[in-house]
């Protein structure tokens, strides 16, 4: 692709790399197949192609935004199923996050969307004004029927229908809170290792029982866990929300606590248990490569960071001899498959666990949680649940297995509405009953 950036332009770094991202893009539109919104919308504009020429045109042209603009970057789940597919190694994952700090920088937004956005990046990352928020969901869950069901899909999203959206995510009860941070597990038997475990911020309210399965797991296989103090959100969610100040911000205190920790004792691994999280700190070292103070320590953590599925494949778990009859249909999450380009490796620990593992149709293709996406663009979130919904049920599995939080969220949602009562774990949870750990609460209680 063509571009027209004066050297003014390009003397900054930002745009330097965008520069280099549009040149590769050679307009092919495999992408297209891929792009969950046009494969729901069919509007060019709404696939990876359509919004690489919208954000060129806007840097480019170094104006504000447009409401065009804006809509049609705003509908982009992030998911990167577009990387996968283009055969020119576009990095739209960087290009997008680029277009989305220009908007939030120079469009103002509506009043409600503002606050909205202003609320979600207060909350989620605070695992403490998260829970509060939950319980005060709760409490004021009747009011979802006195809202509005959502509209058929138009240009603007109905702030009373975000609204909806959001209280009906809310648990209908909250588990325990998770244990405190600044502790270490020690290994079970002889130590064969030690990682630091992300604790997270918005699954360790909704979902603690999955770190708790890693740490039973990793214990008992002689690995030493370090739940480490002062851990922070990974700046994911105010990331993707184009707050980059307050991403980057997160992004260095947890640089200074992992180093702190890798510089006490060897650590063979930041581990992590949400993949979403996993994409974005191994990404450290990009978001920080202009920081001279933290450019080199942010590139040592992100070499450092693992999802919790490369990590435990190199362990010689104690897999069980005998094969169960039990269904496992595994969600590919999107920041799995597509973001850290981990594929079949949780499937086959799923198998070597003894469980036969389906795949599900359409496995490339978005849920629809996204992080924010769901609250934000409720009614394609809600067509796209129902759709990997209905692809998950022509499966017929015992159980679905996953490596994210919001997809568990997600799909967990998805599947009640309709009736269907299978229980949604996470991919850890399955290995560690299998290895010897405790059969995951959930399907105890089913």
């Amino acid at each position: 692709m063509k571009t027209e950036f004066s050297l003014a332009q390009l003397a900054d770094p930002d745009i330097a790399e965008a520069d280099k991202i549009l040149r590769a893009c050679v307009h092919c539109g495999f992408c297209t197949a891929t792009c969950p919104t046009y494969v729901l919308l069919g509007d060019e504009l709404d696939s990876p192609r359509g919004r690489i020429y919208l954000i060129k045109e806007m840097l480019e042209k170094d104006k504000p935004p447009t409401r065009e603009v804006v809509k049609h970057i705003d509908r982009c789940l992030s998911c990167l199923a577009c990387m996968t597919t283009c055969p020119s190694g576009v990095n739209y994952m960087h290009l997008v996050d680029q277009a989305r700090v220009r908007i939030e920088r120079d469009y103002v937004r509506p009043l409600s969307d503002r606050l909205l956005r202003r609320v979600l990046a207060l909350v989620l990352p605070n695992p403490k004004l998260f829970r509060l928020s939950l319980v005060a969901a709760r409490l004021g869950r009747f009011a979802t029927m006195l809202l509005p069901a959502p509209q058929a899909l138009s240009g603007s999203q109905s702030f009373l229908s975000r609204i909806k959206a959001m209280l009906a995510l809310a648990p209908a009860r909250l588990p325990p809170a998770s244990e405190p941070a600044g502790r270490v597990v020690a290994a079970q038997g002889e130590r064969r290792g030690r990682v630091v475990l992300l604790q997270g911020c918005a699954q360790q309210v909704l979902a603690p029982e999955i770190n708790a399965a890693a740490i039973s797991l990793l214990t008992r296989h002689g690995i030493e866990v370090v739940l480490a103090a002062g851990e922070q959100c990974c700046g994911s969610l105010t990331h993707h929300l184009g707050r980059d100040d307050a991403a980057l911000k997160s992004a260095r205190a947890n640089i200074d606590v992992w180093v702190r920790e890798a510089d006490r004792a060897v650590v063979d691994a930041i581990l992590v248990t949400t993949s979403g999280c996993g994409t974005t700190i191994k990404d450290y070292g990009y978001m920080l490569r202009e920081d001279k103070a933290y450019a080199a320590r942010a590139a040592r953590i992100a070499a450092l960071a693992r999802d919790i599925s490369e990590y435990i494949a190199q362990l010689e778990l104690s897999f069980p001899t005998r094969r169960s009859d039990m269904v496992v249909a595994y969600h590919s999450a999107c920041s799995l498959q597509h973001g850290q380009k981990i594929t079949t490796l949780p499937k086959e620990l799923l198998f070597k666990s003894g469980f036969v593992v389906k795949d599900i149709p359409e496995s490339h293709l978005c849920c629809g949680s996204a992080g924010t996406y769901n609250i934000l663009q409720p009614q394609l979130a809600g067509r796209l649940r129902d759709r990997k919904v209905s692809n998950i049920e022509a499966a017929k599995p015992d159980v679905i297995a996953a490596g994210n939080i919001g997809c568990l969220v997600q799909i967990e949602k998805g599947l009640r509405e309709r009736g269907n009562v299978a229980p949604v774990v996470h991919t850890i949870e399955l290995i560690d009953w299998a290895t010897g750990g405790p059969q995951p609460g959930v399907m105890r209680s089913q």
